[in-house]
């Protein structure tokens, strides 16, 4: 039961192309986000489409292969863990976040259809 500890997957669509930061160490992070969308019938009987939006870090040799093969648009498959972060802007406001931190990544192959 240990492995099923704080673990995440998603299937998405892709909202902009990755953000790719290299570091002094040559250490690699990208930033994405993707989009899952449920359906669900209200009391009205009429569809609904929800869409949640989902950040993600993904880390050195995913993140090689989230800058050359993703973009926007492309479906992916993603496992990792929820991780939560507190910063303080340049105005002393406190912002949350919660992110999803990839260690599988799965292409898989379609694109957007909208």
């Amino acid at each position: 039961m240990n492995s099923l500890r704080n673990r995440v997957q998603l299937i998405g669509y892709i909202g902009a192309d990755p953000e790719v930061k290299t570091f002094e160490s040559n250490k690699k992070v990208a930033r994405l986000s993707i989009a899952t969308n449920d359906e669900y019938t209200d009391k009205d009987g009429q569809k609904v489409k929800q869409t949640q939006w989902h950040q993600l870090v993904v880390w050195n040799k995913l993140a090689d292969i989230c800058e050359k093969y993703l973009k926007k648009g492309h479906e992916i498959a993603v496992e990792g863990k929820l991780t939560y972060r507190t910063w303080n802007d340049k105005d002393g406001k406190s912002h949350n976040i919660t992110e999803i931190v990839v260690n599988e990544l799965l292409m898989m192959g379609g694109k957007s259809k909208e």
